[in-house]
């Protein structure tokens, strides 16, 4: 692969030319003394980018958008959402540019994307800054999910700006560079439907198709294939945020991609003690976006896809109307097929056992562990040890003695494969109160925190020596009402 100086590193602009209705033409603003915080080498070089150049002066001028190729048409882009099921129709990057397309080793276009690159006209009187806490956040949460094999918007680096950041108080801001497949959301959709104009939509469906599903363009009604791909993918992707408990804390249509990737880890938290109505965002204080509500949230967020593009389904409204119930009907049977192998997986059992055995088991499971308070990832990871002949591990975590034995005995019963689970059940993901640790210790200097906390998620299901922490829930005086916040 090659590596490019700026000279030769190319960013396209088809966002920019396929829709300049919702592309903004925009600059960043210029950093005070820009620091290199931390840069995804090995990501960087998917794209032929080189590590090194990167990070020297004019690398991380890239990175904050203050020197980008010739060429480069940086815009912030218009979309609008429903906000904790609120409506807006004028969202927008408030405090992010999309730089441009970088091509991918696969040959397929990547977005560059800044966040926290300072105000634009849709920053609703928001400063439009990040401080280097909730940048670093998604940083190490985005790898971790890249890591276990979930869809995920990437880091690319996290640059320290010189400038402050005023919340509560001051605080050091800084840059996000991530790269995405791009960042087409619901809320871009929504944005496009509220102008009438049934051209621009067409576009926009048609951009997604070529970028994220060209399958669909073949199909007689592509944008309805469209629309069922996109509830395909993200009935994948919520299964597989609720196995390994992960909860977004703001699933907002904005936060909604087409391609099916997590995106906007702001108050975002990996789910301790399991209970389905874990709620850990300050600002959800009804609990919309609970754990446990994840899958009818994103099937609530495609009803309000499908409602945008009901124009391209068909001429005639009633029969649009169909055509989108019957394909959001899917949502529910597709999500539970997914969950329902991901649950086997973890359990060690083949997919060839009957559901009317597997389905009572995992009942009975969940409803130990929320009655117990068990913690989530520490149980599904030791209960391969049960499955090897030493069920303590695993036992010793759940009060109810009589009901755990009388599970594993049943569970057991069907010869449950460890080596198979050890596979899918992480021992490490962000831990809550190391995240806290390592940002807290980012913002005031010191990065050998967030270094180690990133080493350790950064391969999940490999137990190594040295990272027992990284393995154990929150002490107790963590606190049983952890908070996390948007950063913005």
């Amino acid at each position: 692969m090659t590596t490019a100086p700026l000279s030769t590193v190319t960013l396209g602009d088809e966002f920019a030319r396929t829709l300049p209705e919702m592309a903004l033409p925009w600059q960043a603003d210029v950093a005070a003394a820009p620091e290199l915080l931390v840069l995804n080498g090995a990501l960087a070089a998917e794209f032929g980018l080189d590590p090194g150049w990167l990070r020297g002066p004019e690398g991380v001028r890239l990175l904050v958008g203050n020197l980008v190729p010739e060429g480069a048409a940086p815009v912030a882009q218009a979309y609008a959402g429903h906000q904790f099921g609120g409506y807006s129709p004028r969202l927008g990057d408030g405090r992010a540019l999309l730089l441009g397309e970088l091509v991918h080793a696969d040959g397929l276009p990547r977005d560059l994307h800044l966040k926290g690159s300072g105000r634009t006209p849709f920053s609703r009187g928001g400063d439009g800054l990040a401080a280097v806490g909730p940048m670093l956040r998604e940083y190490v949460v985005s790898e971790a999910m890249h890591a276990l094999g979930i869809p995920t918007t990437r880091s690319l680096a996290v640059v320290a700006t010189g400038t402050p950041v005023h919340r509560d108080g001051p605080l050091p801001g800084a840059v996000l560079a991530r790269v995405a497949s791009s960042h087409l959301r619901v809320g871009s959709f929504q944005y496009a439907a509220a102008t009438g104009d049934v051209d621009l939509l067409r576009r926009l469906a048609d951009h997604a198709i070529a970028r994220h599903h060209p399958d669909a363009g073949a199909a007689e009604l592509r944008h309805l294939a469209l629309f069922e791909a996109v509830v395909a993918d993200q009935a994948a992707l919520v299964a597989r945020w609720m196995l390994v408990g992960f909860v977004h804390g703001v699933m907002n249509t904005d936060n909604m991609t087409i391609s099916g990737e997590t995106i906007d880890y702001g108050p975002c938290a990996f789910m301790e003690a399991f209970d389905p109505a874990t709620v850990y965002s300050s600002i959800d204080h009804q609990g919309r976006y609970a754990y446990g509500n994840q899958p009818a949230m994103a099937e609530w967020n495609l009803a309000r896809l499908a409602e945008a593009m009901l124009p391209l389904f068909a001429d005639d409204q009633e029969r649009a109307v169909e055509l989108a119930v019957q394909a959001l009907g899917e949502f529910r049977r597709q999500y539970n097929d997914a969950w329902t192998a991901g649950m086997r997986a973890k359990l060690g059992l083949p997919d060839s056992l009957d559901p009317a055995a597997t389905a009572p088991l995992v009942d009975d499971l969940l409803t130990l562990l929320r009655d117990n308070h068990v913690d989530h990832t520490s149980f599904h990871r030791r209960l391969a040890a049960a499955a090897r002949g030493d069920a303590e591990p695993a036992r010793e975590l759940v009060l109810d003695l009589a009901g755990i034995d009388g599970w594993l005995d049943r569970w057991r019963a069907l010869g449950p494969d460890a080596e198979a689970m050890d596979r899918v059940n992480p021992v490490y993901v962000p831990r809550n109160h190391l995240v806290e640790e390592a940002l807290a210790a980012a913002t005031g200097g010191d990065l050998e925190p967030f270094r180690r906390l990133l080493d350790a998620v950064s391969a999940p299901f490999d137990e190594r020596p040295g990272l027992d922490r990284y393995a154990e829930p929150a002490p107790r005086d963590f606190g049983s009402t952890y908070q996390t916040f948007c950063g913005t």
